[in-house]
């Protein structure tokens, strides 16, 4: 995208017509101590196009592909394979727009394809009825903490696990830091949520828990107990897990969850170096009311032909905006239709194909390294599903970096996210890592 400045005049025109004498009147509204911040900032000189470009060709130079090196990288985004036919398919010029076509007239293949993703993911989920995706898996359970709160009115706790990821978890705090609602987290045991710690917490102040699983560390958490416990105090329980693990685990909504949330990156979705993602946000017919984003129904016309449209929007451009139950709005449907695309490629045999290979792979892994001299897993008794801790002889830094020169990425350092976890290092494999490259992998390990 092009930067095109606007002149003198056209930014007096733009405030004339919004009735602002002056550019400093326009940001009036915004206190002063924050616009004091802003001009504090040491910010760098401004940058002609050229040089803009050249300094982003740069920055994308520092990173690593994935395709030109062997990646053990998890913790929330995934090297899984994706079929060219998604990629194929999902350029179309009718779905590659700047912007989602809503009108029902003249846009029901992209009403229809939201449709059939929002019944995908009820599939995978288990659950009732599911919206037109988020932004994220982190904006997700974000917005489930908020449609918990509104559902149990004067409850304002929302308990989340220590096991959940630390993005997801800020990402809440940061959603409830200026309402009502007060976020504490659970402590963990064995690398999973802590039972008794979740039963001391729970109380008739208790709107909801969220645990992902598998949780952060890779550990299957215990979620039919998890409900239970909850339901018992009278809370709402949001699972967010991973698609592809919904291949051969329990569904949220076989387990008795409330509300199911997670990324959907790992459906066809590239990695890209962190995003754009989309979330997805599936729940029970009775929450209808309270669904975060869209919802895309199917109806029939005069001649009892199928048609497609939206049916809810519970979104502050169309409802009052104190009502609304997300302000983030912005349907990733590009993305929905990749994952829709993908699962339906895949079907349910494939998606437990690839599942299966993800939780054998992992466990061949995790099998290899315990069996090296000083490495141990940091949690060996926990189940897990594709990504397991493991502590190290040395510093978990240390060995990124020297497994970095020999083209590995060697995993995420837990310790820089919570200084708890000091010393474990988080490995991932997924289905498109071969018996070759494992193997070549530890016997790096090995030699450091």
């Amino acid at each position: 995208m092009r930067y095109t400045p606007h002149t003198d005049d056209e930014v007096r025109l733009m405030l004339d017509e919004i009735g602002a004498g002056s550019v400093d009147d326009l940001f009036r509204s915004i206190p002063a101590e924050v616009q004091n911040a802003a001009a504090g900032l040491d910010l760098p000189r401004s940058l002609s196009e050229m040089e803009a470009a050249a300094e982003a060709r740069a920055l994308a130079g520092d990173n690593y592909d994935p395709a030109r090196v062997v990646s053990f990288l998890g913790g929330g985004a995934y090297d899984h394979y994706i079929p060219a036919a998604v990629d194929q398919l999902l350029l179309r010029s009718e779905f590659y727009t700047c912007y989602t076509p809503y009108q029902a007239e003249v846009s029901q293949g992209t009403l229809q394809a939201i449709y059939e993703y929002q019944s995908l993911i009820i599939q995978l989920t288990g659950m009732e009825i599911a919206n037109a995706s988020g932004y994220d898996g982190a904006s997700v359970c974000a917005d489930a903490a908020l449609m918990a709160g509104a559902i149990k009115g004067k409850r304002p706790g929302i308990l989340v696990s220590g096991a959940l990821n630390p993005a997801y978890r800020r990402t809440v705090e940061t959603y409830n830091s200026g309402g009502a609602n007060e976020v504490c987290a659970v402590r963990i045991a064995d690398g999973a949520t802590d039972l008794k710690a979740l039963e001391q917490a729970l109380g008739d102040d208790v709107a909801c828990v969220i645990v992902q699983n598998p949780n952060f560390f890779g550990v299957v958490e215990n979620v039919a107990e998890i409900v239970r416990l909850t339901h018992e105090a009278g809370a709402l329980v949001a699972v967010a897990g991973c698609p592809v693990a919904l291949g051969v685990l329990t569904s949220p909504g076989e387990a008795g969850a409330d509300i199911a949330v997670g990324e959907g990156q790992p459906l066809g979705v590239p990695l890209s170096f962190g995003g754009p993602y989309l979330g997805y946000f599936a729940t029970r017919k009775s929450f209808k009311r309270q669904l975060p984003g869209r919802l895309v129904g199917m109806t029939e016309d005069s001649q009892g032909r199928a048609g497609y449209v939206l049916t809810l929007q519970t979104r502050e451009q169309h409802i009052r905006r104190e009502k609304a139950t997300s302000n983030i709005c912005t349907n990733q449907s590009l993305l929905a239709l990749a994952a829709t695309i993908h699962l339906s490629l895949l079907g349910k045999r494939g998606l437990r194909t690839v599942a299966e290979l993800c939780l054998q792979k992992g466990h061949y892994l995790a099998g290899k390294i315990s069996a090296l001299k000083g490495w141990n897993l940091a949690w060996p008794d926990a189940p897990f599903f594709r990504e397991f801790a493991v502590v190290p002889p040395m510093p978990p830094a240390d060995v990124i970096a020297a497994m970095l020169e020999k083209n590995f990425l060697a995993g995420i350092d837990i310790g820089r996210l919570d200084p708890e976890h000091d010393g474990k290092l988080l490995l991932a494999v997924t289905e498109q890592r071969t018996k070759k490259q494992i193997d070549e992998f530890v016997g790096a390990l090995k030699s450091l």
